[in-house]
Order: structure tokens, then C-alpha cells, then sequence
């Protein structure tokens, strides 16, 4: 089965961050950086929400604390960093905040319930509703995020398209252990990751985002375990 919602996904991001590239010389440097600490505040309000459905906090606690053991081990923010380097070259970009683009863009992308239940939802049910909502979402927030960050968040397409393929793919094998729980206990931390963006966009804290993603897996697994 195609994958329609993923690819749709995609072309709205690059849709999103091609407007927003082109509008990025026409507004003054202080307002660049009022709509990156507006954009910030949204994030930090989705996180919330989404953290907010946890109903096992120490499930949560120990999703963090592992996931994030795991990820300092094998220096998941050296893989990203290297990933967006290699595709910083192919793209022969000069922009000295492309990395930080495409990894910001990608992590924002790619942690949610939407990017999660609505892969899940295309490959199960063969309904691309979910993404395609995603899709006008995402394509959005490309343009004031490509404005201020850059041409690295276009190419954070790429890992998005990958990932949500991956998931739809996985989602026959997974059907069985796809309840409101599991749903809950990923959403709670993919929210706390979220907050961890927004930190970071607003100056406050900066943290190894790309390290605690094996938290969600870890969600997963203890999940399923308790």
C-alpha cells in the first residue's frame, strides 16, 4: 500500500519551508527572533497538553531516565549531527544554522501522537485522515520555522518520510498491543520532549533532545511489561 499521508506530509513540509525561506530576507532581525520565541510558546503549549495524558507518571519518569541512558550510550545527537552534516554537503548549502534546522525540524516533526497514531492508522485501517491533518500542521509551522532557522528544516522531510513509513509498516505486527494506554504513555513523553524543544528555542535550557528519543521506545516496552 502507498503511503499517501507520509508523502503528503513531506511535500507539505517542503511547501512550507520554500514560502518560508522566501520570506526569510524580508523581515528585520528582531522580528525574526519575536516569531522563533512566539513559535517557541506554541510548542511549549502543545508539549503541555500532550504531557498532561500521562496516567502513569513513574512509567513516564522511567521511559526518560532509560531511554536517555541508552541514547548518551550510543550518542544518538552525534548520528543526527553527522546525518545533517553528510546532507548539508549533498545540498552544498553554506548556511551556518543548517544543523541545527534540520535536527530542531526533524524532532519537531517526528515526536507526536499525530506522527504516531496517524502512521499506525494508515497501515491499519488504511485511513491517511490523521496525517493528512498532520500534513497542513506541519506545513505551517515550516514557514515561520524555515524563516528563522533556515534551509535545514526543508530537509528534515526526509527523516520524517522515513520514519512514518517505518511506523505504518511496523503497524500489522504491532496491532495487537495498540491500546489507549500505549498510546497515552508515548503521547505523555513525546510531550515531555516537546517541552524540551521549546526550552531550547526560547533560551532557557538546552538539552540532548536526540538522545532521549529511545525514550518512546522505552514507553513501549514498559508498556507492555506492566
Amino acid at each position: 500500500m502507498l503511503p499517501v499521508g507520509s508523502l503528503v506530509n513531506a511535500g507539505a513540509i517542503i511547501v512550507g519551508s520554500v514560502v518560508g525561506l522566501s520570506l526569510r530576507d524580508r523581515f528585520p532581525e528582531r522580528m525574526r527572533i519575536l516569531i522563533y520565541q512566539a513559535l517557541g510558546l506554541c510548542v511549549m503549549v502543545i508539549g503541555l497538553q500532550m504531557a498532561f495524558k500521562m496516567t502513569e507518571p513513574l512509567l513516564v519518569i522511567f521511559s526518560l531516565i532509560l531511554g536517555g541512558m541508552f541514547g548518551e550510550i550510543v550518542r544518538i545527537d552525534a548520528l543526527l549531527e553527522r546525518l545533517a552534516q553528510r546532507v548539508k554537503k549533498l545540498a552544498r548549502s553554506s548556511d551556518g544554522s543548517f544543523t541545527d534546522g534540520f535536527v530542531s525540524a526533524s524532532l519537531m516533526y517526528c515526536i507526536g501522537s499525530m506522527a504516531i497514531i496517524g502512521a499506525f492508522d494508515e497501515g491499519l485501517r488504511g485511513d491517511p485522515s490523521l496525517l493528512f491533518t498532520k500534513a497542513m500542521l506541519d506545513g505551517f509551522i515550516s514557514i515561520p520555522l524555515a524563516s528563522t532557522m533556515g534551509i535545514g528544516v526543508l530537509f528534515a522531510f526526509a527523516p520524517v518520510l522515513v520514519y512514518q513509513v517505518g511506523l505504518t509498516l511496523l503497524a500489522g505486527a504491532l496491532q495487537p498491543f495498540f491500546t489507549d494506554q500505549l498510546i497515552a504513555q508515548i503521547t505523555a513523553v513525546g510531550g515531555v520532549l516537546i517541552m524540551g524543544i521549546a526550552f531550547d528555542m526560547l533560551g532557557l535550557l538546552t538539552i540532548r533532545l536526540s538522545n532521549l528519543l529511545p525514550s518512546l521506545l522505552a514507553a513501549v516496552l514498559l508498556s507492555l511489561l506492566l
